[in-house]
């Protein structure tokens, strides 16, 4: 076909022709034969190959092809099926009148690294065009040849295979250094979920974006042989131009996963591509369609490729997890993705919009455990945060609520559901059944990271301050870019190991980012006051009275802290001493004994936890 072989790096080639036309019959050529020799071969044996062709400017240097010509082509390749040929609009105006191949069109593809849009169109196997109008070859014998003119057609081949990696011919995106990154990698294959785009066309379909991003997280996060990367961290990228290479840098990783999704009525289209960022090269690129009932089998088919890709081993149970569908009405899981996407604004506001959406999830399939679970945790947080002025439901109802939900999200258990009933019983002061209940979560879900917040509080409150601190320090690492209150759980941890300096490091840092959070002043003053700083000590409490006397709540007092922690969560009696006996030092006062009304109808150990709208998420 006169074409010409200008690279072979890893498992592509690069050709140039001159001749459109001539590059086409190539391609398909090639993937004839392909086709040919695969029917020959058990299907471990297969390999297939994607094609993409490209009309444009390019340069020689060094012996290779360079030029957008080369990176639109190398795009195309991308968006081919396996098997398939993928070419641009370009290529296809050339082409149209002189070959009876059938081609759809794609529609403008966003691609990576390329301004503008790309038109791009697929191959139909079998399918001639009706188009052509001419013959495939001119009748003088010649083959039709372009206009003498500085344009060439670069086509590209990748290996795609459950096993292989496809690599270009040269890194495509700039390589992270392990010298830069923040934190070092773990000892397990790391990866790291960027937003995936919103492709759609329509902005109020942002939440669906963003419920594929947070399931393919989830996924992911259940398999105990990948370290997975929280969305509170990933989601810092939201709509902002990022480089690999700094998301890698930043959170430690070696991989990352970006993509889009289109969702167009029912049908879905998910484009996903995974990069070793310590290379540079892709891993995969892939694009996976179906319907909205088929959306789980997608899914797994995105969290299957990592697994292959990065040789993954699962064990039985998470073998065992994989293809189930979690709802078998697709209109529950859009309105429960709906609900998420309200629930992870974190106000009281959002919140009370989620229960709808929950609500109606419910209503379609009175089954499903994780809308379930979404309306657990909504009324648990309401309870915990004290958002019952804020959100109009008052607070035994929303306890009551929520022990109800959570009840029928343990039916068939998540572990968010598993999270929640741990910290229901924290509350009520099992602290053993707790912390068998969190290890059900973290079974689950091994690498999110509100799951080891959540265990070193029920750690903390059972007097186990130095594993506790070892859950949290895990749950930094999952989530690097994490809350405040990750820092009051480590200040907790350190000061129940005495570690005074140390504890009161982490919580002044809390204090200076969630400075309206009361009882991170509580833990502080006590720290203080066993330093000897007194007069450090005296501010953390004047800051405590400052914030709860907004809220019409009295000073801080010795036993109204030793209520609020030995009444409800049944604190450790040297653990809560030590609390006790730091505030004495800073010079609390003592305040009303034991059994006193505190706040009269109130429940003082809840209510009086007042956090700021959308100030802070929990995990």
């Amino acid at each position: 076909h006169d074409g010409r072989v200008f690279s072979t790096g890893g498992d592509s080639v690069l050709a140039e022709f001159g001749s459109a036309v001539e590059a086409v019959r190539c391609a398909v050529s090639c993937q004839e034969e392909i086709s040919s020799r695969n029917a020959e071969l058990a299907d471990d044996r297969k390999l297939m190959f994607r094609i993409g062709i490209n009309v444009g400017d390019v340069m020689v240097r060094d012996g290779d092809l360079f030029g957008d010509g080369v990176n639109v082509a190398a795009r195309l390749e991308g968006l081919a099926e396996a098997g398939g040929v993928c070419i641009s609009g370009s290529v296809f105006e050339q082409i149209k009148h002189k070959l009876s191949l059938g081609f759809e069109d794609m529609g403008q593809q966003e691609v990576k690294n390329i301004a503008e849009p790309v038109s791009a169109y697929r191959l139909v196997p079998g399918q001639a065009s009706a188009a052509a109008t001419t013959a495939t070859k001119p009748s003088d014998g010649k083959r039709w040849r372009m206009p003498a003119i500085a344009l060439v057609v670069a086509v590209l081949f990748a290996i795609v295979g459950g096993a292989l990696w496809w690599q270009p011919w040269a890194p495509d995106v700039e390589p992270a250094s392990l010298e830069k990154m923040v934190l070092p990698l773990p000892d397990k294959p790391s990866i790291a979920v960027l937003p995936f785009d919103n492709m759609s066309g329509d902005s109020e379909q942002a939440y669906f974006a963003d419920g594929m991003t947070d399931d393919l997280i989830t996924g992911l996060s259940k398999l105990s042989g990948l370290f997975v990367i929280s969305r509170s961290s990933t989601f810092t990228y939201k709509g902002k131009p990022v480089k690999v290479r700094q998301v890698a840098e930043e959170l430690g990783v070696r991989y990352v996963l970006e993509g889009s999704v289109r969702r167009v009525g029912d049908q879905v289209r998910i484009n996903a591509q995974l990069i070793d960022a310590l290379s540079g090269y892709h891993v995969w690129a892939e694009k996976y369609d179906g319907s909205l009932a088929d959306i789980f089998a997608l899914q797994d088919k995105v969290v299957g490729q990592i697994v292959a890709a990065l040789a993954v081993t699962l064990t039985s149970a998470e073998s065992a997890q994989s293809g189930e569908a979690e709802t078998d009405v697709p209109q529950a899981y859009d309105a429960l993705l709906q609900g998420w996407e309200l629930y992870n604004r974190w106000t009281p506001q959002d919140f009370t919009k989620a229960l709808s959406h929950f609500e109606r999830a419910i209503e379609l399939d009175p089954g499903y455990s994780r809308a379930y679970a979404g309306l657990a945790a909504v009324y648990w947080n309401i309870v915990t945060w004290g958002w019952a002025s804020y959100t109009d439901i008052e607070w035994q109802h929303a306890l009551n609520r929520a022990k109800d939900y959570v009840a029928k999200a343990l039916e068939q258990p998540t572990a968010d559901a598993y999270r929640v009933s741990a910290e229901l019983l924290l509350w009520q002061g099992d602290h053993d059944e707790a912390l068998a209940e969190i290890d059900r979560a973290i079974a689950l879900d091994p690498n999110a990271a509100r799951n080891y917040v959540s265990k070193a509080w029920i750690l903390t409150v059972s007097g186990r301050a130095e594993e506790a601190e070892e859950k949290v320090r895990l749950a930094m690492r999952l989530n690097p870019s994490y809350r405040p209150n990750y820092l009051r759980a480590l200040g907790r941890a350190l000061f129940h190991q005495e570690r005074y300096e140390k504890a009161a490091e982490a919580l002044e840092r809390a204090a200076n980012r969630q400075p309206d959070y009361e009882y991170t002043y509580v833990r502080l003053a006590a720290a203080y006051g066993n330093l000897g700083r007194i007069e450090d000590a005296k501010a953390a409490v004047e800051k405590y009275n400052e914030v709860v006397g907004r809220t019409g709540y009295r000073s801080l007092t010795v036993q109204e802290i030793r209520i609020y922690l030995q009444s409800r969560y049944h604190y450790e009696e040297t653990y809560l001493e030590r609390i006790l006996d730091g505030l004495r030092k800073a010079g609390v006062s003592e305040g009303a004994a034991p059994g006193a009304c505190l706040s009269c109808d109130k429940n003082p150990e809840i209510t009086d936890t007042v956090v700021p709208a959308g100030t802070d998420d929990p995990y």
